[in-house]
């Protein structure tokens, strides 16, 4: 389906780092373009740099207090309670502002790719930080990328662009940006706000005209349920929208091995979401599609592979999940983190599920997420909420 696609890489991008011991390692990016490499991925995806986000483009977003406070804390190193900074989840580094501004820079250069036309796609596997509020590092999250893409579309005239977000937690700050503009659809499907940070996103929260749309889904939903729920959701909403662009956050923390979350997805059915939204951005918005990582933290398990498909997907050239992963990556990985390695691109799964013509259950806990969130958004679009 693609016809040009570009990755946003420079190595600078893994200086955004909370330091030892800290679950967003940047090794994981580190490793994800490494495997990419040697399985040939980089070869059919077109490499380009990026330079940091300026001042002005950061304001599209924050609050210029925001980011005079965060350039001082970046320039001591020290905490920064008005910012969010010297925080367990976000601590104070020096160099934070520019690593920050550079991921955020990254994004702004994909953004810019597939507005100019220059390419159909456009990944930039570090970004994703969709906590970060207009005045507070959140969640890891200092500069909101995501968002930071999305409004300088605006400011270049797209009138309806699609945020799909695949994260186990809340887009909670892409949400928050863009609440009371019809403009933006912000989809996010994540583990309930009742068990897991951070503590927003039920399907009451509709924003204007029903364009906030979220999917709560219960602790333990592996890849049949959240397949079922996404395809419940996502396609008739973006068909419904049709819009200019897909922009997408692609956080693998839904998988079962992620620490940090409670979701019990396989690579396999993470894959499977991707290659569904691809097809989605060629379907509603004419295959204009941005993407970006977002959390993960299983470093070599998980986030390598997962991305590396997201990459090889956005190419148009998926890769077979019975591919080995090859051997100089696999010794760079005991090399670099003492762990063993997976030796191939896949779980072993083969994800199936129901649609929901079938009719729904209402003492699956699954179903009744996902007609709680049909209920409440899908007649703001002309929708029936029922199957």
């Amino acid at each position: 389906m693609s016809r040009s696609a570009r990755v946003v890489w420079d190595d600078a991008l893994t200086t955004y780092d909370f330091g030892p011991g800290h679950p967003l390692a940047p090794v994981r990016v580190e490793l994800t373009m490494a495997l990419a490499r040697q399985l040939g991925v980089l070869d059919k995806i077109e490499t380009v740099g990026c330079v940091p986000a300026s001042d002005d483009e950061l304001t599209m977003v924050h609050q210029p207090g925001y980011i005079e406070a965060v350039k001082r804390v970046s320039a001591s190193g020290l905490p920064d309670a008005g910012t969010g900074l010297g925080t367990v989840d976000n601590p104070a580094f020096k160099g934070v502002h520019e690593a920050s501004a550079l991921i955020a820079g990254a994004s702004l250069a994909a953004a810019r790719s597939v507005w100019e036309g220059s390419a159909e796609h456009a990944v930039n596997v570090a970004g994703g930080l969709h906590h970060a509020m207009p005045g507070l590092a959140s969640g890891f999250c200092v500069y909101n990328d995501p968002a930071l893409a999305i409004a300088w579309l605006l400011r270049q005239g797209v009138e309806r662009i699609a945020y799909v977000d695949v994260d186990v937690h809340h887009g909670d700050g892409v949400q928050a940006v863009f609440y009371d503009d019809p403009r933006v659809l912000t989809i996010s499907l994540h583990e309930s706000p009742r068990t897991l940070f951070p503590g927003t996103g039920f399907p009451e929260e509709t924003g204007a005209e029903g364009t906030s749309v979220n999917v709560a889904l219960p602790a333990g939903c592996g890849d049949a349920g959240w397949l079922r729920a996404f395809h419940a959701v996502v396609p008739p909403l973006l068909r419904a929208f049709a819009p200019e662009i897909l922009v997408t956050q692609h956080g693998c923390d839904s998988h079962a091995l992620d620490p940090l979350a409670n979701l019990m997805l396989s690579l396999d059915g993470q894959r499977t979401a991707y290659a569904a939204l691809h097809r989605l951005a060629h379907e509603t918005a004419g295959g204009r599609w941005i993407a970006t990582g977002g959390g993960g933290y299983e470093l070599v398990q998980v986030v390598p592979r997962a991305w590396t498909h997201l990459l090889a997907e956005a190419a148009g050239e998926p890769i077979d999940p019975a591919t080995p992963t090859p051997e100089g990556w696999r010794q760079y990985v005991r090399e670099r983190t003492g762990e063993i390695p997976p030796l191939t691109m896949t779980d072993g799964r083969h994800p199936e599920f129901r649609d929901l013509s079938g009719g729904y259950d209402p003492a699956d806990p699954i179903d009744r997420a996902v007609m709680a969130t049909r209920n409440a958004v899908f007649p703001l679009h002309g929708l029936d909420p029922m199957p």
